[in-house]
This record gives structure tokens, sequence and C-alpha cells, in this order.
């Protein structure tokens, strides 16, 4: 029976970010609302309160209901989780005279508490609450202070219930994943066997129970998503699965080739299509970024639509959906707001009638590189980096024609080409280019040029969610740009775009 670490997600912005530290050590573990999680998990192991952008003194506040939890199975209340079990209990918590936020290091540790033994004195821990806990109820045992902070540890007596009003979840606690540790594995009792290798052995037998002789279509991205959803899928069912590359004509340059030959050479059944001019047509005179999107779904679902009705016996669609994705529609805020609308085979026509398999819906982005790596992906593959589903559309600022297209695809080729010769590819979390709706003058020769602008783009991230922009060598960026100008036609100056995330995103559009 699979072992599981449940998180209650009172909306805090590092929700996920404590699950991927969970899954570091080899545990699963779920997600799920405070005020909508199952009461029957299999193999539930213990409870983790998240933080919470509310005050427990708010009368909108989460509030769950632990009953048959607290007292039941170990439980970690972290910032908001551990304010809320303290106030919940006849505590105080109220507002800090000093808003607690940032570096902090504990005074004092009581080295019998089982949550924090091995932790050195002045471990750095990272603050960041508005309220602060005045007064605990009797039983809430201090186990760890700071200068300014004496409830930042406790525990309840007679239960496994811990509170930290740090976050052990961020790197800026040196010592957080010990910590953790010492809750999962120590007070929790957790044996750590959730590995890629456990997890595609689980869902290679789970596809075959479920899918049987059915025959399943997925649509292929050429990312590592819909690849690995392939490759499990494909070690499952084999031949039953039925792949559709479909050819946008928005790719990186000769992209398409060569993803179709290394899908071949995996043995997936494949089916390649080459419809650029379908979507190039339809994209002519388009400016607005969304409209493009929009356009490049619907054909994507024409097309895909189109292929997957001349295989027969059909039963199954396929999808790369991770996660991330999962959480998202069943936060507690709801699904989030629209900023940039998305093309996949979720939005396949309803006379398709097929139902829907997701392999990865468990796994974060990490955690699919590494279960590809072990199904037999090149390394080089599956680091690559990250590429939009509309692809170049929305690197294009402007109306897309094919000389554009050519034009970006040309630029982008020599920036990460460049990028892997000079051992720098890796050290970037993303890299493109765009090609800018402006002409600038230039001087070529004894001719005066008015002609194209292209900014490069590269960014250092660990997933995307905030970013840097990638400090670059001068004089890589300079042999770069010279070599675009050199061999582009049409374009005679490059820029850098020297924009972190927030406030800038990482595309253009």
């Amino acid at each position: 029976m699979q072992e599981t670490i449940l998180i209650l997600d009172f909306g805090s912005q590092y929700t996920q970010l404590i699950a991927r530290r969970v899954r570091e050590l080899n545990v699963y573990c779920d997600i799920h609302p405070y005020n909508n999680f199952p009461r029957d998990i299999p193999g539930l192991k213990g409870v983790i309160l998240s933080g919470s952008p509310f005050s427990v003194r708010d009368q909108n506040a989460p509030f769950p209901d632990l009953k048959g939890i607290k007292g039941m199975l170990p439980v970690l209340g972290v910032c908001y989780g551990a304010q809320f079990l303290v106030h919940s209990s006849g505590g105080e918590v109220a507002p800090s005279k000093i808003r607690e936020y940032g570096r902090a290091n504990l005074g004092f540790i009581d080295q019998e508490c089982r949550l924090l033994q091995g932790m050195a004195k002045g471990s750095q821990v990272w603050m960041s609450h508005a309220d602060t806990i005045l007064k605990a109820p009797a039983g809430f045992k201090i186990t760890g202070s700071t200068t300014d902070v004496e409830y930042a540890a406790y525990k309840i007596e007679g239960e496994e219930s811990y509170g930290i009003q740090f976050h052990p979840e961020v790197y800026h606690t040196t010592e957080g994943l010990h910590l953790l540790k010492n809750f999962i594995v120590n007070i929790c009792g957790c044996t750590q066997d959730w590995t890629p290798e456990s997890f595609i052995e689980t869902t290679v037998k789970d596809l075959q129970s479920k899918l049987g002789n059915d025959r399943v279509v997925l649509g292929l991205s050429g990312g590592v998503d819909s690849s690995v959803t392939a490759m499990l899928l494909n070690r499952a069912i084999h031949k039953n699965l039925y792949c559709i590359f479909v050819d946008n004509g928005l790719l990186r340059k000769n992209e398409f080739q060569k993803v179709l030959e290394r899908y071949k050479k995996l043995d997936l059944n494949v089916i390649g299509v080459d419809a650029s001019d379908r979507f190039l047509d339809a994209l002519a005179g388009v400016f607005d970024p969304e409209k493009k999107r929009k356009i490049i779904g619907r054909i994507f679902i024409e097309v895909f639509d189109e292929e997957a009705h001349k295989l027969k016996d059909i039963s199954w669609l396929a999808q790369g959906t991770i996660y991330p994705d999962v959480i998202e529609s069943r936060s507690v805020k709801g699904p989030s707001a629209t900023i940039k609308s998305h093309h996949n085979v979720g939005g396949l026509p309803d006379h398709m009638k097929l139902k829907i398999v997701e392999p990865l819906n468990s796994l974060f982005k990490d955690e699919v590189r590494r279960v590809g790596l072990k199904l037999g992906l090149e390394p080089e593959f599956i680091n690559r980096h990250p590429f939009p589903g509309p692809g170049m559309a929305v690197r294009i600022i402007s109306d897309l024609t094919y000389e554009k297209v050519r034009l970006l695809q040309e630029v982008d080729d020599i920036f990460i080409s460049g990028l892997r010769k000079h051992d720098l590819y890796h050290q970037v979390w993303q890299a493109f280019a765009v090609l800018l709706p402006v002409q600038s003058v230039g001087v070529m020769g004894d001719e005066r040029t008015y002609e194209n602008v292209v900014a490069l783009r590269a960014v250092t991230s660990t997933d995307g969610m905030t970013a840097d922009w990638a400090h670059l060598p001068h004089e890589f960026l300079a042999k770069v740009s010279n070599e675009i100008i050199n061999k582009v036609k049409g374009v005679n100056r490059v820029v850098y775009d020297i924009s972190s995330k927030p406030p800038a995103t990482i595309e253009w559009e």
C-alpha cells in the first residue's frame, strides 16, 4: 500500500513547495483544500497544515475540521497552520509588533523534541507572518525560539502534533529538509520507497489493468510531458497506443523531422502530420496573442480529430496532464483567472466520446524528467528548455508570415546552438529569441539598412514561477549577436532582455 502524507492547503503560495520537498524525500504526498479533503486515504501516515495569506483572526479565515486526524495521526502546522492549532484550542494569536519577515535564527532548540532533533543551535529559518503566537493553551510546549518569536516551534503534549511559525520548505531555512525528514520519517514512520522505479512499475501495472486490450490515442507535442506519457503507455500496451505528432509550422528549426525520428527510434507507433500551411494560413494577419493561441488550439483540435477518425476502435484519449494542473483545478481559491489560454487535446470535441487516461497526473515536472530518464529517454531530450505550445507564434510580436517564422527560427537556432557550444545551455532554465515589431537603421558595408530587431532572452529559475535574467558572458553575447546579423538576412540589430519575473513574464506574450 502506498504511504501518503496529506497536505491541507489554506491558500499559501508555498503549498506546492512543501509537496516538492516531501517528494524529495521519496515519500508520496497529496495536496487538498482544507475544506474538501478525503478522509479515507489508504496508507495515510501524517498531515501537514500549510501557511495562508489569511489571519486566524479574520472572520472568513480557513478553519478545517480535524476530527479523526488531530490526536490520531501526526500533524505538522506550518505558519498559519501552527497559529490555527493554537487559536482553535483557546490560545492567543495577535498582530506582531514588528512584522516578522525574512531570516531569523533559532537561539533555543529542544533537542529532546523529535521534530527538531539534530538541528544546530542558531539554525537559520525563514519567517513570513504578520501575526504571532502570544499565549498557547496548556499542554503546548515550546521547543524552539528566536530572539523575537518565543513560540517559533512547539509540541502538543500527549499527541504527535507540532507547530512551527517558520517555513521549512524554502531554501532560506537551511535545515528545513532535515526538519521535514524528522517529521515524515521519524515521526510519521514513512519508508521513503516512492521512487521513479516504483512509480513506473506501479503505473504500468495500473495502465495494463485499466486499459486491457483497448486502443489509446495520444497527441504528442515534442515536449517532455507527452513524451514520457507515451513511453509509459508504450511499455504498458505497446502497439495499442497510437501517437499523433502535428507540425504546426511554429516549432524550432528542423524540430518536426528531428523529433519524429527520435520517436520512431523509441519504437513508438507515431503518425507525423505536416499541417504547417494550414496553421500559418489561418494565422495570417492576426496580431493579438490570445487570438493566435485560440486559432492554434482550434486548428490543432481539427487536425487531431481528423487523424484520430482515421484510426479504428479507439477507446481512450491519453493526456500529459501533470500534478500542478490537478492542484490548480481543485485549489482553495478555485481555478485561477486565465492569464494565457493554452492549447492541448483537453478541448477535443464531445463527439469523439473518448475516456481520459492521465498517467502523469500525480507528478511534478522535475519528477516527470526523472521518470523519463529511467524509461530510457535521452538526457539531452529530457533536459531541454521549456517551449510554449503556440511556439514561435507568441515570439513574433506582430502578425505572422512564413518569412517572419523562418527568420525567427534561424535566429533562435543560432542562439541555442551557441549556448550549447559554449556549455551555457544547462546553466539557464530557458532561452529563446523574440522578433520585435520594430525596424531600425543600420549600416552594412557602405549601405544604409532598415531591418528587423530581435531580442534574446535567457533566464535562470527552478520552476518558472519566478525567474532572474541570466548574466551570460558579454563575449558570448557579442559573438552570437555578430553571427545573427551576419547570417540572418533581414536582421540588423540584436538586444538582450534583462527583465526578471516578476514584474515581467518569461515569454513576451
